[in-house]
């Protein structure tokens, strides 16, 4: 499994978070249990095979982080996201938002490859005005909070 089919694991969780207020430990509760892991392969092919321990490790960092940081990482969306409220933002995006500024924050994710993966999971999941507007945002981002 690579980190990209990690990455979207987690989108996955962060996304069902905002959707259903689950916690960490029901989210990842999956990633113990092969029949429940594979059960869900019908719903995206992400779930065809167990993600490896390394990427058992990241996905739940990043899906507890995520989650546990919301507040932090919405007041950055809403920071950045000029004329817009994190309520006018679909939770995909926002959850695609929380993840990359997550990564780029605590887990020392480079930039280049989280704000990347970003607009690709945008593009997949969202649409390509999404993915430029999230771009907008990211970018404003990076320079002002990490380039201090």
């Amino acid at each position: 499994m690579s980190r990209r089919v990690a990455r979207e694991l987690v989108l996955h969780m962060v996304f069902a978070h905002d959707y259903n207020g689950a916690t960490p430990q029901e989210l990842l509760r999956a990633l113990g249990d092969e029949q429940r892991f594979a059960a869900l392969a019908e719903e995206s092919p992400v779930y065809k095979k167990m993600p490896p321990e390394e990427q058992r490790d990241y996905i739940t960092r990043a899906t507890t982080g995520v989650i546990e940081h919301i507040p932090e990482l919405d007041a950055y969306i809403e920071k950045y996201s000029v004329a817009w409220s994190v309520g006018r933002i679909t939770r995909i995006s926002k959850a695609i938002l929380r993840l990359c500024m997550y990564e780029l924050l605590y887990l020392g994710i480079p930039v280049g490859a989280s704000v990347n993966e970003a607009l690709e999971l945008a593009k997949k999941y969202d649409s390509t005005e999404s993915a430029g507007f999230i771009n907008g945002i990211l970018g404003a981002f990076v320079s002002k909070e990490l380039n201090k």
